[in-house]
C-alpha cells in the first residue's frame, strides 16, 4: 500500500528566534515530524525563516558597512543562508529523534529555488519589512539604489515584495528523494525567489510567503495532505472579539467566503487559508489541516486543528 504523502509546513513556533532558541525548538518540531513518520507517512517539510533571514540580512549589511571592499548581500543570498543554517539544525534534530525511535530513515535538506514572475504585482507594492533600522540618510541611499524603504519606530527599514510562487526548480530532486524513503526539508523560508532569464536563474530582491510555497510544493508532489503547523490550535472567526469562535471542519467554498469577508489577518493567517484553498481545490480527496505544532499526530487523523476539504 502506498504511503500517505504529507507536506508539513513548520511556523515560527518550531524554530524560535535566537540560535539557542532554535536549537531547543527544533527538538519539539522533530518529535512532531517523527510522529508522522512513525505513523507510516511520506513526509516533506518546509519551514519559515523569519526572523532568521532578517538577522542575516542585518548582519551582512553591517559587515559591508565596516568592510567597503565587500558588497552588501542580496536578499536571495540571505534566503539561501537561512535555508542552510535552519536546515542544519532541523535535519540533525529529526535524524536524532528518528534514530532514538529505532527508525533509520535518512533526512536531507535541499537548497531550494522558487521561480516568481517578474511582473508580479507585489514588485510594485512591497510590503515585507526586513533588516536593520536605518537613518534618514541611509534610507535615502537605499532608495537611490532602487530599493524601497518605510519609516518605522526609531528610523527607517527596507521593505521588499512577496511575489507568488510559480514553480520549484528542484522539484524533481525533492520528489526522487522523498519517493526513495527520505525525509526531505525543502522550500525553507518560502524558497529562494528567482527570476528565469533564459538558461539563467537570477535572485530576486523579495521573499516568498512560506505557506504559499508549501502549498505549491504539496501540489507539485501530488501530496494527500498539507499540514500547516502553527502556534494556534485552530482558525477562528471574529478573532480577538467577544463573539470569536473556532472553526473545526470547513469546505473550500466556506473558506473562500471567509476570505472575502476579511476574516483572516493578511500577514499571518490569510496566506495559510489561501494555500489551503488552492491545494485542496486542485484535486479531489486532498485535505489541508491548520493546527498547533503539538497536535501534529491528531491533525494527521483530522482530529485536531481546522480541517479544510
Amino acid at each position: 500500500m502506498n504511503k500517505k504523502k504529507i507536506v508539513v509546513a513548520l511556523g515560527h513556533k518550531a524554530l524560535g528566534t535566537t540560535f539557542p532558541e532554535q536549537q531547543t525548538a527544533v527538538k519539539s518540531a522533530a518529535k512532531a515530524v517523527a510522529d508522522l513518520v512513525e505513523a507510516g507517512c511520506q513526509v516533506v517539510i518546509s519551514h519559515s525563516n523569519a526572523p532568521q533571514v532578517g538577522m542575516i540580512h542585518t548582519a551582512m549589511n553591517e559587515f559591508g558597512k565596516q568592510h567597503p571592499d565587500y558588497t552588501f548581500a542580496p536578499m536571495s543570498v540571505c534566503s539561501a543562508m537561512s535555508q542552510g543554517y535552519i536546515g542544519y539544525d532541523l535535519q540533525n534534530a529529526i535524524r536524532e529523534e528518528l534514530l532514538g525511535r529505532g527508525l533509520c530513515q535518512p533526512v536531507t535538506t535541499i537548497l531550494t529555488q522558487v521561480i516568481v514572475n517578474p511582473y508580479d504585482d507585489s514588485f510594485y507594492k512591497p510590503v515585507k519589512v526586513i533588516g536593520r533600522v536605518m537613518t534618514k540618510e541611509e534610507a535615502e541611499a537605499e532608495e537611490k539604489k532602487g530599493n524601497y524603504v518605510t519609516q518605522t519606530d526609531g528610523g527607517y527599514r527596507r521593505i521588499v515584495s512577496a511575489p507568488k510562487p510559480e514553480d520549484i526548480v528542484e522539484i524533481d530532486a525533492i520528489r526522487i528523494l522523498s519517493d526513495a524513503g527520505q525525509v526531505v526539508i525543502a522550500c525553507g523560508g518560502g524558497g529562494i525567489p528567482v527570476l528565469k532569464q533564459g538558461k539563467r536563474l537570477k535572485g530576486a530582491s523579495a521573499v516568498i510567503e512560506k505557506d504559499l510555497a508549501s502549498g505549491k510544493l504539496a501540489e507539485l508532489l501530488d501530496a494527500d495532505m498539507l499540514l500547516l503547523l502553527t502556534g494556534e490550535e485552530k482558525l477562528y472567526l471574529n478573532y480577538g472579539k467577544e463573539d470569536c469562535r473556532p472553526l473545526d471542519t470547513i469546505s473550500v467554498d466556506k473558506a473562500r467566503a471567509y476570505i472575502a469577508e476579511g476574516q483572516f489577518d493578511e500577514t499571518s493567517v490569510l496566506p495559510k487559508v489561501v494555500a489551503a484553498v488552492s491545494f485542496v481545490s486542485g484535486k479531489a480527496g486532498r485535505v489541508t489541516v491548520i493546527a498547533d505544532l503539538d497536535d501534529a499526530r491528531e491533525a494527521l487523523q483530522e482530529k485536531a486543528g481546522t480541517v479544510i476539504k
